[in-house]
């Protein structure tokens, strides 16, 4: 597994008029790995807001081509490194930092219809909560205390030949234990959650000592 980042160069108006909606991010994301064409690998992305700049960062099985992934971004900003070092020094009962992007959503079915219909969830306690009910399968414990929603918004999803839509994101930050090793492996490296393909369900996580 590799973990890359390149800063997004926000001052380039062109590049950010193209930016326009996550489809586009998506194919940045994409493109970032050439020989991949026919055999495509799942890869985890998110952006993130550092001191007034923002990243790219992804997480996936191969290494990206850095000029690709330097399309958007800053020159000379682009890298990456092996993730799986870090990833096998995590074990049971470690206490992290986590950061993770998710589409807080509920299936309700519809009078007229057998298909249930999928709605965002939109208030600050429900959102909480579906981030508190999917802890424990995917490899780790937190309470509510231990967390808190840093950023939620609508951002514009446009899928080729479909309508543009747009997608709530939800921004988490806080203190989790790990439960489980390889739940938790599995959470980190393949994302959990809906809309992985488009900025969701990548979580990162830092140790903290004891």
């Amino acid at each position: 597994m590799y973990i890359s980042q390149v800063e997004i160069d926000l001052n380039n108006r062109k590049k950010m008029k193209e930016l326009s909606h996550l489809g586009v991010y998506h194919s940045w994301v994409e493109d970032s790995f050439p020989d991949e064409e026919g055999k495509r690998s799942r890869k985890l992305w998110r952006i993130d807001k550092i001191n007034g700049r923002k990243y790219l960062i992804i997480v996936s099985e191969n290494s990206p081509d850095i000029n690709k992934l330097e399309k958007f971004g800053v020159k000379s900003t682009a890298r990456f490194k092996s993730y799986d070092k870090y990833l096998s020094t995590i074990n049971q009962g470690d206490k992290m930092r986590f950061r993770v992007t998710l589409n807080p959503i509920v299936s309700r079915k519809e009078e007229i219809s057998k298909r249930g219909r999928v709605y965002p969830l939109l208030n600050y306690y429900d959102q909480a909560n579906f981030l508190l009910e999917r802890s424990e399968k995917n490899g780790f414990k937190l309470k509510l205390e231990d967390f808190a929603i840093v950023e939620r918004k609508f951002v514009p999803l446009k899928k080729e030949g479909k309508k543009l839509v747009n997608l709530s994101k939800v921004t988490y930050e806080g203190l989790l234990t790990v439960t489980d090793k390889d739940l938790f492996y599995r959470s980190l490296t393949q994302g959990f959650g809906k809309k992985k393909a488009y900025g969701c369900g990548l979580m990162t996580v830092i140790k903290v000592a004891d």
